[in-house]
């Protein structure tokens, strides 16, 4: 087991939600290399598929908002569609960032190229887990509240399937369950963390666009791209921080509902770290 400490990303004991989110934040500093650039180029993508359905419902930036009502159904379908993709995307960076947990919960550094390669990373289940959640999620946002009912149960989808190695076909299952446990804290965390991520983009966002148009930097005809690059730019670190959020918030559930902590301690060190993480391992 690791030595604990301050400065530990997951000291492996159970944590209050302070340290949960310290603990996430310390994660994403020490594989910003990794984490960032992926991030980023998944952000650039979503703000390119999204500018389309934008242009046509009329919204305009900073804040991408329809000011017609005529077009209230294209635009609430515009949300939804946000929505599906922000789910995706931490999903996918959920895949290195649940590794890289995994192993400083062992007391090991992984290093960027090991995040991203594709050897034993299970890449191919977690795009089609990716496909199948965006599908979930686009048909909750369209119901409205229930959305944040898919957000809170699906966080650990990536975890379940890279740290917990679970069938493709159980790690929805499985995520749902660990979302629940224990009063349904999980749940409940990845929800705060989202609330405040959100609320820190659109500070962002808004105050990045607003700052650069009141110096007069963005030229008539580029504010459309400026704002896709501020968005895309602030959605990339929120991304990244959520998906780590996940991946801590996953192995410590485990710790207080599975004792993980525990068979940690008496596995024998000879063991790979994917066998001593793994249900059942």
């Amino acid at each position: 087991m690791p030595e604990t400490g301050p400065t530990v990303v997951l000291p492996g004991r159970p944590l209050t939600i302070g340290e949960l989110l310290d603990s996430a934040v310390l994660l994403l500093r020490s594989q910003a290399p990794a984490l960032l650039p992926l991030a980023a180029a998944l952000a650039v993508g979503e703000q390119l598929l999204l500018l389309p359905l934008r242009d046509a419902v009329g919204a305009t930036p900073p804040l991408w908002w329809a000011p017609s009502l005529n077009s209230f159904a294209p635009f609430w379908f515009l949300l939804a569609l946000g929505a599906a993709t922000e789910a995706m995307i931490i999903l996918l960076l959920g895949n290195p960032a649940a590794r890289a947990a995994g192993s400083a919960l062992l007391g090991h550094r992984t290093t960027a190229r090991e995040l991203l390669r594709a050897a034993g990373a299970r890449w191919g289940a977690t795009v089609g887990l990716c496909a199948l959640v965006g599908a979930v999620m686009l048909l909750l946002s369209l119901l409205g509240p229930a959305w944040l009912v898919g957000f809170a149960l699906l966080g650990a989808v990536a975890p379940a399937l890279v740290i917990d190695r679970v069938a493709p076909t159980r790690a929805i299952a499985r995520s749902a369950t660990l979302a629940l446990r224990v009063d349904g804290r999980a749940a409940a965390l990845r929800v705060l963390g989202y609330l405040v991520w959100w609320i820190l983009r659109v500070g962002l966002g808004w105050g990045l666009f607003t700052g650069l148009s009141t110096l007069d930097l963005i030229s008539d005809g580029w504010a459309v791209t400026v704002s896709m690059l501020v968005w895309a730019a602030v959605n990339a670190v929120a991304y990244a921080a959520l998906a780590c959020l996940d991946a801590v918030v996953h192995l410590e559930t485990r710790i207080r509902s599975e004792g993980l902590d525990i068979h940690l301690s008496r596995a024998p060190t000879t063991r790979a770290p994917s066998d001593l993480l793994a249900v059942g391992g």
